[in-house]
C-alpha cells in the first residue's frame, strides 16, 4: 500500500492528497467533476492527486452503470477507493475468551472469530490460542497475512506506549509481558496495544452509545472495574497509561474488596471465576436475601467508584459495558449517585456493542494508525502525543 508521506516533500500536496482521499471514501462512486466540487480544489489539482493515488494502489477506476451509458453516451470515468487495498484486525485478549474482527480500509466488518479459553491459562498459552484464532479468521476470509496493514490488540492491564503491559493482574503472567513485541513476530505489520476499556471507549464513541458526545467514561464494569475516557475527542490515557483505573479506589481507605462485596460467604469470589459471580447474580434474581444484599453491594461500590470519576473529569456522558450491562437496575442507582456527588450529573447509557465493544475498539485503533499514515496532516482519536 502507498503511503502519502515520507517521500514527498510538499505538504500542501499532502494537505491535497488527504482530502481527496477523504472525498473518494465517504462518495458513491464520483466523477472527477464531483471530487473538484467536493473538495473546492482545482481539477488539475484534483487529476494529479488521483492520477499518485492509482499508483499508489488506494484508487481504481469504477465500473460505469449500464444504464447511464446508454443514456449518456461515453459516460464520465468514475473512481473509487479500494477498501481491499489492505486490511485491518481488531483483537481482544481477556480472561476467559480471544476473539477477532477484520476489515478492509474503510473499516467494514468482513470477518470475525472468538475462542473461549481458560483463565488458568499462561500467557504462552494464551497467545498460542490468539495466533490460532486469527489464523481461523484470515482463512475463513479468504485474507493473506501480508495484506494485513495494522492489527490493534485490546488487553487488561496498564499498558505502556510499545505494548508492553506493566501491570496486568487479571491474566496469568500477563504483567511485564511485552505483548507487542511477541505478537508483531507473527505479522509483517504494526501491531498496536491498548488498554481493554480505552478500547471500548473508542468503540463506543466510533460505533455504539457515545457517537454523538466527545467527553466520555467508558466503565468496564467487574469485581476490578476499569473505565476509560475520551476528552474533546481524543482518547485520555495519563501520563503512565493508568488513567482509569477505578477498580484500585478500594486501596483509597476501603478494605473490603469487591470480591468480598458480591460474596455470598466469608470467603472471597475469585475475580476471574465467572461463573461464581454469575451465580450470585441469578440467586439475587431468584429473591434469595442473600444474593441480593450482595449485589447491593457491588453496584453501590461500582456507582461510587464511577461517581469518584465523573467528579474528576465532567464526562458529558457515562457509558456502562461489561458485567453491568446484563445487571437490571444498574442505571437507575447510577443516576441518583451521580445527582447526589457531582455538580452537573452526566448522562448514563448501557453500551450499545456489548462483547464487541473492545475489538471493535481494538480494529478503530488499527484503523487510526492507518489513518495517520493516508492523511498525515490531521491527529486521529487514540493518537499518543
Amino acid at each position: 500500500m502507498g503511503r502519502l508521506t515520507g517521500g514527498d516533500p510538499s505538504l500542501l500536496r499532502r494537505i491535497n492528497s488527504a482530502v481527496v482521499l477523504h472525498a473518494l471514501r465517504g462518495a458513491d462512486s464520483p466523477t472527477l467533476t464531483d471530487l473538484t466540487r467536493i473538495t473546492g480544489l482545482s481539477r488539475p489539482t484534483v487529476e494529479g492527486v488521483v492520477e499518485g493515488l492509482f499508483e499508489a494502489g488506494l484508487v481504481v477506476e469504477a465500473t460505469p452503470d449500464e444504464g447511464e451509458a446508454r443514456r449518456q453516451g461515453r459516460p464520465a470515468r468514475r473512481f473509487r477507493f479500494r477498501a481491499e487495498a489492505g486490511y485491518l484486525l481488531g483483537v481482544e485478549i481477556s480472561a476467559h475468551r480471544v476473539s477477532a474482527l477484520l476489515s478492509g480500509l474503510d473499516g467494514r466488518i468482513i470477518g470475525a472469530g472468538s475462542r473461549v479459553v481458560s483463565e488458568h491459562l499462561g500467557a504462552d498459552e494464551r497467545l498460542d490460542q490468539v495466533r490460532g484464532m486469527i489464523a481461523d479468521v484470515l482463512r475463513r476470509s479468504g485474507v493473506s497475512r501480508s495484506s494485513l496493514r495494522a492489527v490493534g490488540v485490546g488487553t487488561p492491564g496498564i499498558v505502556e506506549a510499545d505494548g508492553t503491559v506493566r501491570l496486568g493482574t487479571a491474566l496469568p503472567g500477563w504483567t511485564g509481558l511485552p505483548l507487542g513485541e511477541r505478537l508483531r513476530r507473527s505479522f509483517r505489520c504494526p501491531v498496536l496495544v491498548e488498554n481493554d476499556a480505552n478500547a471500548a471507549a473508542v468503540a463506543e464513541h466510533w460505533k455504539g452509545a457515545s457517537s454523538e458526545s466527545d467527553d466520555v467514561v467508558f466503565v468496564l464494569a467487574g469485581l476490578s472495574p476499569g473505565a476509560g475516557a475520551l476528552i474533546g475527542g481524543r482518547l485520555h490515557r495519563g501520563f503512565g497509561g493508568a488513567a482509569g483505573e477505578i477498580g484500585a479506589l478500594h486501596l483509597l481507605g476501603r478494605e473490603v474488596t469487591p470480591e468480598h462485596l458480591l460474596s455470598t460467604t466469608d470467603t472471597p469470589l475469585d475475580p476471574l471465576d465467572e461463573r461464581a459471580v454469575a451465580a450470585v447474580f441469578a440467586a439475587a434474581r431468584r429473591g434469595e436475601a442473600g444474593a441480593q444484599a450482595a449485589v447491593e453491594r457491588f453496584i453501590q461500590r461500582l456507582v461510587h467508584d464511577v461517581a469518584a470519576l465523573a467528579l474528576a473529569l465532567d464526562p458529558e456522558l457515562v457509558v456502562i459495558g461489561g458485567w453491568a450491562t446484563g445487571l437490571d437496575g444498574v442505571l437507575e442507582p447510577l443516576r441518583q449517585e451521580l445527582a447526589r456527588y457531582c455538580l452537573r450529573p452526566p448522562r448514563v447509557a448501557l453500551s450499545a456493542l456489548g462483547e464487541a465493544a473492545v475489538p471493535t475498539g481494538a480494529l478503530r485503533l488499527a484503523l487510526d494508525h492507518v489513518e495517520e499514515q493516508l492523511f498525515a496532516v490531521e491527529s486521529t482519536v487514540t493518537a499518543r502525543r
